[in-house]
């Protein structure tokens, strides 16, 4: 069986790719996924100010920033950094900015709030 090779994601390779929606102000670009256990290979694209909900991981992650900035509870990271999110960890992640980030679930998240609407 032969690898999938994305070329060029660290160098905005990213920017030529078709992204979906994912959460209100982040879309999605599926690189790989494995239909039995979950585990996920994808690119997210924050706008400026969005963000995804407190979830928890049930597996590991592993994000690379590719662009801009990503922030959570336990800090921000920068074009550059990698953050390894260990099974069990929950948090919240939003972009102040806007960010592109590589990004690896080896289980599904499981978000435990939903924002709340606003009137």
């Amino acid at each position: 069986m032969r690898p999938e090779v994305f070329a060029g994601l660290i160098d905005g390779g990213w920017a030529g790719l078709d992204f979906a929606d994912f959460r209100p102000g982040v879309t999605i670009h599926r690189l790989w996924r494995d239909p039995g256990s979950g585990a996920e290979w994808a690119l997210l694209k924050y706008r400026a100010g969005a963000s995804v909900p407190r979830h928890r991981h049930p597996g590991p992650e592993t994000i690379l920033v590719l662009e801009g900035a990503q922030s959570d509870e336990h800090g921000t990271y920068e074009t550059g950094a990698m953050v390894c999110n260990a099974p069990g960890s929950v948090h919240s992640v939003r972009s102040e900015g806007g960010c592109v980030v590589l990004i690896h679930w080896a289980l599904p998240v499981e978000i435990l709030e939903e924002p709340r609407a606003t009137t």
